[in-house]
């Protein structure tokens, strides 16, 4: 069967086969450059991104916070300033959103670290960003940036695991981490 048959009959073999896909051209030692931007565990993080992008970032914030990272997501009520010395990483497929690319600027002018995950690796964002991440977004069957935004949430969390893998018994410190006002 070729693609065009998987997305019709098997349309959940497509989305996986479009995601390995995308993640087999991701440069290794760029990302090695980002899970070492996240080196620091007493760093503070600050996430962004908007749309679906946020929701990426609140996602990757999230189980950053579960490893114990201080971690804030901008907008949030409870996000302080940012700081020289903390970090800001920015989701934007585009890498040109006006609101993502002002809170880079803000960041960079406090002395904040910026790191970004977008396919636009010429992209304001990107000459802003310490550390960038090119999300290799080619063509997709499906809808929107879905391949751009599924693909970022498994790179998160593939950083998320490679720092899990430094902590000794980092699973039950993630549950107890994890909500109980449900």
């Amino acid at each position: 069967m070729d693609s065009r048959q998987i997305a019709q009959s098997r349309p959940w073999l497509a989305v996986g086969q479009e995601i390995a896909d995308l993640l087999g051209r991701i440069d290794a030692d760029t990302f090695a450059r980002l899970v070492q931007a996240f080196d620091d565990p007493d760093q503070r993080w600050f996430f962004s991104g908007q749309g679906r992008s946020g929701l990426v970032a609140q996602m990757g914030a999230m189980r950053f916070m579960h490893l114990g990272r201080m971690v804030h997501f901008v907008g949030e009520v409870s996000a302080p300033s940012i700081r020289k010395g903390d970090a800001l990483l920015i989701v934007s497929g585009s890498g040109e959103t006006p609101v993502s690319t002002g809170f880079a600027r803000i960041a960079k002018a406090e002395g904040a670290k910026v790191v970004t995950l977008t396919h636009k690796p010429a992209g304001t964002l990107a000459g802003i960003a310490d550390v960038m991440l090119h999300v290799p977004v080619g063509e997709s069957q499906q809808f929107g940036g879905s391949l751009f935004e599924q693909s970022c949430l498994v790179l998160l969390d593939s950083v998320v695991l490679g720092l899990a893998q430094q902590i000794p018994d980092a699973h039950s410190l993630m549950l107890h981490r994890h909500t109980n006002l449900q």
